[in-house]
């Protein structure tokens, strides 16, 4: 009797560790098998444009398949997502299977089974099926991404995974279209509030003001950041040649500007723009070579456009500059790619600018400004918000038009407006307009 019953106990223990031995086989081919779907994702969403430009120009399957599951990102991903989830939880289940077989419940004591059950399975699964398989994909990501396309396609074509991956993405849409929808709600007084409350962290006082003006940016309009029909240089259409070589170009070869518009008989009666470069290749032509057809259409704005629609509709045309006209239809100047953008990242110099002629700082309370100074300049170098200059100006763009709008004439020279704490100076003049103003800042005092 003990002979047949050690003889029962030899098969049985023979059929648990047959068992053991299989179980442990098919655990290490799931940790393979989830070592390489999740390297899969590293590899397939770490690839640059030019590394899918070098897959496309492999021949094979593999090199075509990679490149159409790149084309749907979305499902591509919930394919990953899909199987490694598969996979990890038949991987924890043939683990505890294979715990408790080993390590019997009522034979080891509770915190070692707990141990063995989540830390010791944890950090297998995480360091074979995650992190080993992640740090090499990232090195060797076309290699990768080649290898497992196919797979993968094969895979995501399966009922189960096909059905689960069109849920999933069905869902995530749906949410991102509830994030978008919470995220267009968002005025620019709350971005506004959010930003001074982070301004404290931030340690470049540069990316501040950048954030400011990306808040801004929405309220402004064209006519707030325009160049003013007096500062912009124009020719006349019925030019010759060599005339509009030396307006625009110069005789020391040399151009400040890149397009200039082109008017016939006034500046309000704009034909088109044309663009210095174009001019170039005709530099050595005669004095009747017709350069009007050079000129390109111009594209004409509304002074209370708002910058950020003119933002899109340059980039939907491909063009830097416009025209602005007023209500009237007669020009009030032009606007270029170059205002709107210093709207939100601040002046852009380049060769050609000055900022001595715009104005200078005698001291902290002193300054010299042109006439022709646009507003929102001033406060630029003020470094205040222009509020109150906002609210108490008409119709009035620059430092001359808000004082004549004040005093209700042209001042002569030495005459001042004193505006809040402000005192405006004309330092020249003559009958038509403001030429030069010097503006005193008079120190607050608190009242209590």
């Amino acid at each position: 009797m003990d002979s047949l019953e050690l003889v029962f106990a030899t098969i049985q223990w023979s059929d648990i560790w047959l068992t053991v031995s299989f179980s442990i086989v098919f655990i290490i081919l799931l940790l393979f098998a989830s070592a390489l779907v999740s390297g899969a994702e590293v590899a397939f969403f770490s690839l640059t444009p030019s590394d899918q430009e070098k897959i496309g120009e492999q021949p094979g399957k593999a090199a075509e398949t990679t490149i159409l599951l790149l084309q749907k990102p979305k499902s591509l991903l919930a394919i990953i997502l899909i199987t490694n989830n598969f996979i990890n939880v038949a991987i924890i289940i043939l683990c505890s299977y294979l715990s408790s077989t080993i390590f019997p419940p009522d034979q080891v004591d509770s915190l070692i089974k707990f141990l063995i059950d989540v830390v010791a399975i944890t950090l297998i699964l995480l360091l074979f099926g995650e992190v080993i398989p992640k740090v090499y994909s990232a090195k060797n990501g076309q290699k990768v991404a080649l290898f497992m396309a196919v797979p993968l396609k094969v895979i995501g074509n399966t009922f189960p995974i096909n059905l689960l991956k069109k849920g999933l993405v069905q869902g995530t849409s749906l949410i991102n279209k509830k994030v978008k929808k919470r995220v267009k709600d968002l005025s620019p007084d709350d971005l506004a509030g959010a930003i001074e409350l982070a301004s404290e962290a931030l340690d470049d006082k540069r990316d501040l003001e950048i954030y400011q003006g990306i808040v801004e940016f929405g309220k402004k309009d064209v006519k707030q950041v325009m160049r003013s029909r007096m500062d912009v240089e124009a020719v006349e259409v019925n030019l010759n040649f060599h005339e509009l070589l030396n307006r625009v170009v110069g005789k020391k070869g040399n151009s400040h500007f890149s397009r200039v518009p082109v008017y016939k008989e006034s500046f309000d009666h704009i034909v088109g723009v044309l663009f210095v470069k174009d001019l170039l290749p005709y530099a050595e032509e005669k004095e009747n070579f017709d350069w009007k057809a050079l000129a390109r259409e111009p594209y004409f704005v509304p002074e209370n456009k708002k910058i950020d629609d003119l933002l899109k509709s340059f980039q939907e045309r491909k063009m830097h500059m416009a025209i602005v006209v007023d209500e009237y239809g007669g020009t009030s100047g032009i606007v270029t790619l170059d205002d709107v953008l210093e709207e939100i990242v601040g002046e852009i110099s380049d060769e050609f600018d000055d900022e001595d002629l715009t104005y200078s700082k005698l001291d902290d309370n002193n300054y010299i400004f042109e006439g022709k100074t646009a507003l929102i300049d001033m406060y630029k170098v003020l470094e205040i918000d222009g509020d109150r200059f906002e609210e108490a100006k008409a119709e009035s763009d620059t430092i001359a038009g808000f004082i004549i709008e004040q005093a209700g004439k042209i001042l002569k020279k030495n005459e001042r407006v004193v505006f809040e704490h402000y005192t405006f100076t004309v330092e020249a003049a003559d009958s038509r307009k403001i030429k030069r103003v010097k503006l005193t800042i008079q120190q607050q005092t608190n009242e209590n």
